[in-house]
């Protein structure tokens, strides 16, 4: 763990400077973070929200589990670490998260629509080929 000397207080400020602008994950890690941003599997914080400057973001990544852990590949070093995020990848991910959360949600209520078994097995009359409807 890096250790800071509290009596030198220009380190001191500048590593509070680093937190608070964060840092770009490399597109390999942004692009498995944004994957499980999508399915839910990320928790995101600013860093200081009483601070108006501060505009970074804290990430925890969660392992896929599951159904989701046999398709989605991520790094062992993305997940269950935090990570400080920039104020732009922050958004990028929070906009991911909102589209997969909207999506999931869509299909979830299309499904709890949808009805199964009369479409299965009483289907419609329909029209034969130039032909009028058969039925009586």
């Amino acid at each position: 763990m890096k250790s800071i000397k509290v009596t030198d207080v220009g380190s001191l400020k500048n590593e509070l400077n680093k937190y608070k602008k964060g840092k770009k994950l490399d597109i390999r890690y942004f692009n498995q973070a944004a994957r499980l941003a999508w399915l839910g599997k990320i928790t995101m914080s600013p860093v200081d929200a009483e601070d108006p400057d501060c505009k970074s973001w804290l990430l925890h990544v969660h392992a896929p589990e599951g159904f989701v852990a046999h398709f989605v590949d991520v790094d062992d070093d993305l997940i269950n670490e935090i990570h400080i995020l920039d104020a732009e990848q922050g958004q990028y991910l929070a906009e991911i998260m909102r589209a997969g959360l909207s999506a999931r949600a869509e299909e979830l209520q299309a499904l709890n629509r949808r009805d199964f078994y009369f479409g299965k097995f009483f289907k419609e009359n329909k029209p034969a080929e130039g032909g009028e409807p058969s039925g009586s």
